[in-house]
């Protein structure tokens, strides 16, 4: 608990000086002035001036996503509102980021289920795998309308001080490793990187797996030096993150899908005027096409120039393979509701109902 503390203080320390005389220095600016402030404009308007994290670097997928939510806000807001954007690391790693959001230490964070699965635990039906269709344009549309997942889950996710104002997909999850990756079996004693989740564990010890939950800023050094054997990301992460570099097989496995949320602290939305509510509102309704947009440019074009890059054996799990896999994978099913408990498993079966009417 005394870590916990003092991690926790060192992030707020850090968010402190980038938000003062040194916020020049820190993130992407979008239109901000550094720090948490609503000020009159010449014309009498208030103007507001926020903060939003995400979990990535730059040019990564949820850079990108926040760089262009940053800019229609200031647009759709006719330049009354500013908003400062900070990659992972600036203001600490994904779990302070969102330690700090759930403190109202920050306006705005990407929040990702895998990384937050200890803070809300039914959040972790993301981490199941081939649990959504193999489509991922079908995949968005049931994350913009899914009531188990906007209305349920979101309650949850409220409960900790966290308001998700949209789900959304950086794509499929893939394989890096350095053995062919085929069939459960190759997966034994395999030491694989996940998010600091208990389901992803739990998904990857289905396969017969080593599960070893590791911060991302720390997965390139942990492939290179041994200390893991492999790890799963969307494609256009492990070309940013240059993970080919240090793995000999990349295999192409659409096992599950990352989904990342759009979060804001709900003591501070609440406490906005109804028209800037609006307007973040709108925005967010205006960005889910285009986070589907982002994820399929990135993604379509990263596996081309990892080829061309590298030497990384690039495969693919054939039909019989998927089939052995979702087999195994049925394993974890019934270990989320063991974590979670009855609301978690109601929430998993109102979705699932909901993706069987999709298909």
């Amino acid at each position: 608990m005394k870590k916990k503390f003092m991690c926790i203080a060192l992030a707020v320390t850090v968010f402190v000086s980038l938000t003062t005389g040194c916020a020049r220095r820190g993130g992407s600016n979008a239109g901000a002035t550094g720090g948490s402030s609503a000020q009159s404009s010449s014309s009498g308007e208030e103007t507001y001036n926020w903060r939003m994290a995400h979990e990535e670097y730059d040019g990564n997928i949820q850079d990108v996503y926040c760089k262009e939510f940053a800019k229609k806000l200031n647009e759709n807001s006719n330049g009354r509102i500013n908003l400062q954007i900070y990659g992972v690391g600036q203001i600490g790693d994904a779990l302070q980021q969102c330690e700090l959001l759930q403190n109202n230490g920050l306006e705005f964070a990407m929040i990702s289920p895998g990384n937050t699965g200890t803070i809300v635990p039914e959040n972790q039906l993301f981490s199941l795998h081939f649990l959504f269709p193999n489509d991922l344009e079908k995949t968005q549309k049931i994350l913009n309308s899914s009531k188990a997942l906007n209305e349920t889950l979101g309650a949850k996710y409220l409960e900790k001080n966290i308001q998700v104002l949209s789900y959304w997909t950086e794509g499929a999850m893939q394989w890096t490793s350095n053995k062919p990756l085929h069939s459960p079996n190759d997966f034994k004693g395999l030491k694989f990187r996940t998010m600091q989740s208990p389901m992803i564990v739990a998904a990857y010890e289905a396969y017969g797996a080593n599960p070893t939950p590791m911060s991302y800023t720390e997965v390139y050094s942990g492939l290179q030096l041994n200390m893991i054997d492999g790890q799963e990301n969307p494609i256009s992460a492990i070309l940013d993150s240059k993970f080919y570099e240090v793995q000999k097989y990349l295999t192409e496995a659409n096992s599950n899908v990352y989904i990342t949320c759009t979060c804001v602290n709900p003591t501070f939305f609440n406490g906005l005027p109804e028209d800037i509510q609006k307007i973040i509102m709108d925005t967010i309704e205006e960005m889910n096409p285009r986070a589907y947009e982002i994820q399929k440019e990135l993604n379509d074009a990263a596996l081309g120039k990892i080829q061309d890059v590298s030497d990384i054996t690039v495969e693919k799990l054939n039909d019989d393979e998927r089939v052995e896999f979702e087999a195994a994978a049925q394993n974890a099913y019934g270990k989320y509701k063991e974590i979670v408990g009855e609301d978690g498993a109601t929430i998993l079966d109102e979705l699932l109902a909901e993706i069987e009417a999709a298909e």
